[in-house]
C-alpha cells in the first residue's frame, strides 16, 4: 500500500512539473502584447490553483504515509514483543526439560552405577553371602526386639548358624541359613542353548541339595533346635524361578524340613513370631497379674476381719460408756440425795453398787 502511495506521488509532481514545463515553452512562443499578456495571466492562475493542488496533495500524501508508517510501526512492535515473550516462554520451558532431563540423565547413571555395583557384588561368593546376611539381618532387626534373636550363634556342636531366633512358647530356637548358593542359578541363567541350560539345572540341583543337607546336619539337633530350618533366597526372582522350573528341589527340602524363604516370607515368618512373642508375653502377663489379683483379695480378706474386729471393739466400747455413764446418773442422784440429808437402805446401795462396772468399783475402793 505505501509502495502505491508513493508511486502516485511521484505521478503527480511528475505532470505538474510536464505541465509547468509546457506552460513555459508556450509562453516563449510570439503572441501580441495583450495577448500575451492574457495568457500570462490565465497561466499565472493555473500555475497558482496546481500548486494549491500539489501542496494539498502533497500534505493528504504526506499524512497517510504516517498514519501507515506509524499503524505498521505499531503493527510490528506488537508482533516483536509478542514473538519475544513466546520465544522467552519456549527458552523456559526448554530449560525445564532439560533439567528433567539432566536429573533423568543423573539418576539413570546412578542406577547403572548401582546394577554395576550389585552385579559385582553377586559374583563374588564372599560378598554375596555377605549380601544375603545383611539383608536377612535387616529384616530381623526390624520385626524383633533386641534379645529374642542372635546373630552367629554357638550350637553345642560347635556350628554358628546365621541368625536364630528365640520363641517365647519353646526354648529351642529357630534357625535361619542366609548362605543360598548363586553360582548354579546364575549359570542357568546365562546358559545359551539347551545343553548348557541342562548341565546348569543339574548342577543347580546338586548346588542347593548340598545346602539342604549341610542345613539338616548342621542346624537341626533334637532337643536343642526347633525342627524346621529357614533357608534365606536373598532375591525374589530367584525363589519364584526356584519354584517354577525346580519344584522337586523345594519339595525335597521340605522333606529334609529346611523351608526355602523369600525376602517377603521371611517379613512374614517374623511378623509372626512377633506374634506370638507378644501373646507368650501377654500370657505371662495375665498369669503375673492374676496372681497379684488373688494376693489383693486375700489382703483385702484381712482387712475385712480386722475391720469387723474393730467394729466390735467399738461396739464394747459403747457397752462400757454405756454402763459408766448409768454409774455417774446413779452417783448423782446419791450426791444429790446427800446433799438433802436423803439416805436409802443398805439394800438399795449394795444394788447400786452391784451395777457399777468393776474397774469403776475398782477406781472408788482406791485399789
Amino acid at each position: 500500500m505505501m509502495e502505491t502511495l508513493l508511486i502516485a506521488a511521484g505521478l503527480v509532481v511528475g505532470l505538474g512539473v510536464a505541465a509547468l514545463v509546457f506552460v513555459l515553452l508556450r509562453a516563449r512562443a510570439p503572441v501580441p502584447d495583450r495577448a500575451a499578456e492574457q495568457q500570462v495571466i490565465e497561466l499565472s492562475g493555473r500555475m497558482q490553483t496546481m500548486t494549491e493542488m500539489l501542496t494539498r496533495a502533497q500534505a493528504q500524501l504526506q499524512q497517510t504515509v504516517h498514519e501507515r508508517l506509524d499503524a505498521v510501526t505499531q503493527h510490528l512492535g506488537q508482533s516483536m514483543q509478542t514473538s519475544t515473550k513466546q520465544t522467552v516462554d519456549s527458552l523456559q520451558k526448554l530449560n525445564e526439560r532439560i533439567a528433567v532431563i539432566d536429573g533423568a540423565q543423573k539418576n539413570l547413571t546412578d542406577l547403572t552405577s548401582q546394577v554395576t555395583s550389585l552385579r559385582d557384588i553377586l559374583s563374588n561368593k564372599q560378598s554375596r553371602g555377605a549380601f544375603g546376611q545383611g539383608r536377612m539381618e535387616a529384616i530381623v532387626q526390624d520385626g524383633l526386639a533386641k534379645g529374642s534373636y542372635e546373630f552367629q550363634f554357638t550350637l553345642s556342636n560347635r556350628t554358628r548358624p546365621d541368625c536364630v531366633v528365640f520363641l517365647a512358647v519353646d526354648d529351642r530356637p529357630l534357625v535361619i541359613d542366609a548362605k543360598f548358593p548363586l553360582e548354579g542359578v546364575t549359570a542357568f541363567r546365562d546358559a545359551r542353548n539347551d545343553e548348557e541350560k541342562k548341565q546348569a539345572a543339574q548342577r543347580l540341583r546338586g548346588d542347593v541339595a548340598r545346602h539342604v543337607a549341610d542345613i539338616s546336619e548342621k542346624y537341626l539337633i533334637p532337643g536343642e533346635t526347633q525342627d524346621v530350618a529357614l533357608m534365606f533366597v536373598p532375591s525374589e526372582s530367584v525363589f519364584a524361578e526356584l519354584h517354577d522350573s525346580f519344584d522337586d528341589i523345594v519339595q525335597k527340602a521340605y522333606r529334609a524340613r529346611v523351608v526355602l524363604v523369600s525376602p517377603a516370607l521371611l517379613t512374614l515368618a517374623i511378623q509372626v513370631m512377633q506374634q506370638i512373642q507378644k501373646d507368650a508375653r501377654m500370657r505371662a502377663a495375665a498369669q503375673t497379674i492374676q496372681g497379684e489379683v488373688n494376693h489383693l483379695m486375700d489382703d483385702l480378706g484381712r482387712l475385712r476381719e480386722r475391720v469387723l474386729k474393730l467394729q466390735q471393739h467399738f461396739g464394747q466400747a459403747n457397752e462400757d460408756v454405756s454402763q459408766i455413764l448409768i454409774s455417774a446418773d446413779k452417783v448423782a442422784k446419791r450426791g444429790g440425795r446427800i446433799e438433802s440429808l436423803e439416805f436409802e437402805t443398805d439394800e438399795s446401795a449394795r444394788e447400786a453398787r452391784a451395777v457399777i462396772p468393776a474397774p469403776i468399783r475398782k477406781l472408788e475402793a482406791g485399789e
